[in-house]
This record gives structure tokens, C-alpha cells and sequence, in this order.
């Protein structure tokens, strides 16, 4: 399977850009203080690739409010381009508030009934951009409703036909769906559709039953032909696996305990934008036992450092940072 080469946008995304405000400290009246974080998670892939100095676009709707406009001027000022995202003046941006447990794990609260970036309409996609891209990367926000579950069957379409590759991240987010039958019904349209799939592992066995990594792949594999399959498993680390008819690897590693996590947001995100980057780098035909190893040891480290700060989308580590870190671990 081959990518496409010069193009405009090495990675095009759609989907929520959106402020999470993430609690720092307690007031004098003992009261919570919430920092207004920038997020969403095909942005945060984005911030990451552009780190790693990738060309990026967003497709997505904000809304014409005070926290919207910070949201187009920080990803502008990252490099990101925005001649895709809408402006709303009829919705209001979308708001989560992240709660975060001594271990740094999250829980969310989301405000979006309705939401700017759930009211992106098809019309509002501009097919140019996306045959434009090497690779649109893609969640399931885009999918809870209407008329936003529209708009990306249709860019995924759009993608298709271009020859752009499709990249898919569940990003799993269970207070905003109706139901889970509904829920893993379009996981599994967005797995049905991509050429790249990064799952974390409760995802995984969310939409196939299966307990078990290589369980959950073979069910996925029987219905599915994805070559590149990557688990995140939180401080376990990750797992990957690829299958081009030729060569089937099964690759897992570990996570770096080194780092002090404080903050999990973005951590998917930004592994899954070094996947990206891999893939860009060296293409998307075949894999090596050694590729396969550098490529989760990289994202791995990113992943890790990205634990160590509050928020995401602002903060990715540097190429730099990775590989220090990594250095640092030899």
C-alpha cells in the first residue's frame, strides 16, 4: 500500500477542537482553579506531527465565541493550517472538564448538547483539502450525531477516492453517545474504513468481545484487512501488529517508567502522531522486525513525556525531548 508523496498536507484531520479545562490548584476558599487547555484529539495529533515538522490541516467548526477564537489562534500560531474550521455563530465551542486521579488518569465532563464541532455540516468539508493530504486522520467524536456523522462518511469518501490514507483513532468517549450498541456500531464503521488503526486496548475489547490483544486482532483481522494495527495499553506500554499478506510481525513494548505522569490527556494522541510520522518517514508498504521496534519505542517515549504536562495540545515534546529521552533509557 503505497502513501502519496509531495502533496500540500502531509496529514489532514476532522473532527472536535474543543477547551479542556483541567483542574490546577484549590483558591484560598478551597475552590477548584481550572486552566482552559486547548484540546481535542485529532488537533492534539496534529500539534504532535507539526513538532515533528510535518505539514497539517484541521477540518472542523468552533464557534464565533471567546473560546473559539483562542482555539483558531493557537492552532494557527502551531503552524497548523485552519482554512477549514468553521466558525460557528449559531453554536457555542465545545467544553470538557478534565477530572484527573493521583495516578494522572482522566474522567470527563463534557458541554455539547449541542456543540459547535457536532453541528459540521458536509457541505462545510472542503474535498480539495482532502485530496490534497497524504494521510486524514479520523475519530469517533465526529460520529455521535447528526450532522456531523455525515460529513465525515463523506470525507472519508472523498479520501477514498483520492487515494489519501485513512487513519483512525475509536478515542472512545461513552458519556456522548446514546448507547454503547451505537457507540461500537460506528467504531467498527471507522475500523471498516481505514487503512491505519491505532485502538487502545478497552476499545479493542469493547467493539469485539475479546478480552485478550491478539484475540481482539484475529476477530478484527477476519473481517477486516488493515495492515498496521497498534494497542496502546497505558503504562503497559503498547503492542503492534502488521500484516501485508507477506510479512506478519506481532511487536510489543514497554512504556518509560522514568517519567513522573501527572496528566494522561493527549497520551493516545500523541503516540498515535508518531506512528504517523513513522509512516510518512518510510513509507506504508512494508515493515521490518527492527522498523516496527524503533517506531514503538519513539511513540512510546513521546507518549510518556506527554504525561508529564498538563494538557496536550500546547505542550508536545520536541523531537529532541523523545530522543533524549530515549537515549536517557538505552
Amino acid at each position: 500500500m503505497k502513501i502519496k508523496t509531495n502533496m500540500k498536507y502531509e496529514v489532514a484531520a476532522m473532527g472536535e477542537l474543543l477547551i479542556d479545562f483541567t483542574q490546577n490548584g484549590l483558591s484560598t476558599q478551597g475552590n477548584w482553579l481550572c486552566e482552559a487547555n486547548p484540546g481535542g484529539a485529532p488537533c492534539n495529533v496534529l500539534a504532535m506531527l507539526r513538532k515533528l515538522n510535518h505539514k497539517t490541516a484541521f477540518i472542523g467548526k468552533v464557534g464565533n465565541d471567546m473560546f473559539g477564537t483562542m482555539l483558531k489562534e493557537r492552532v494557527t500560531n502551531l503552524g497548523i493550517d485552519v482554512t477549514n474550521l468553521i466558525m460557528s455563530d449559531a453554536y457555542k465551542t465545545t467544553l470538557a472538564f478534565v477530572h484527573t486521579a493521583p495516578d494522572g488518569d482522566r474522567s470527563f465532563s463534557f458541554y455539547r448538547n449541542p456543540g459547535a464541532d457536532a453541528a459540521l455540516e458536509k457541505s462545510e468539508i472542503s474535498d480539495t483539502l482532502i485530496s490534497s493530504s497524504a494521510i486524514l486522520h479520523y475519530g469517533t467524536l465526529s460520529m455521535t450525531n447528526e450532522p456531523v456523522n455525515t460529513a465525515t462518511e463523506y470525507a472519508l469518501e472523498t479520501a477514498e477516492k483520492s487515494g489519501t490514507l485513512l487513519s483512525f483513532d475509536p478515542n472512545l468517549r461513552p458519556p456522548l453517545w446514546d448507547t454503547p450498541d451505537h457507540a461500537k456500531e460506528r467504531i467498527l464503521f471507522g475500523i471498516s474504513r481505514c487503512n491505519i488503526l491505532k485502538i487502545a486496548e478497552e476499545e479493542l475489547s469493547f467493539c469485539t468481545g475479546e478480552e485478550d490483544i491478539v484475540n481482539g486482532i484475529v476477530k478484527l483481522r477476519t473481517k477486516y484487512t488493515i495492515p498496521l494495527i497498534t494497542v496502546t495499553q497505558g503504562k503497559h506500554g503498547c503492542r503492534a501488529f502488521y500484516d501485508n499478506g507477506r510479512t506478519t510481525l506481532d511487536m510489543q513494548c514497554p512504556t518509560f517508567t522514568s517519567v513522573k505522569t501527572i496528566d494522561t490527556t493527549g497520551a493516545g494522541d500523541t503516540f498515535c502522531a508518531c506512528i504517523l510520522h513513522d509512516i510518512l518517514k518510510n513509507g506504508y508498504d512494508d515493515f521490518t522486525k527492527d522498523r516496527l521496534h524503533d517506531m514503538l519505542v519513539f511513540a512510546n517515549a513521546a507518549s510518556s513525556l506527554i504525561t508529564t504536562r498538563k494538557g496536550a495540545l500546547s505542550v508536545m515534546p520536541s523531537e529532541a525531548d523523545v530522543k533524549s529521552l530515549i537515549t536517557g533509557n538505552v
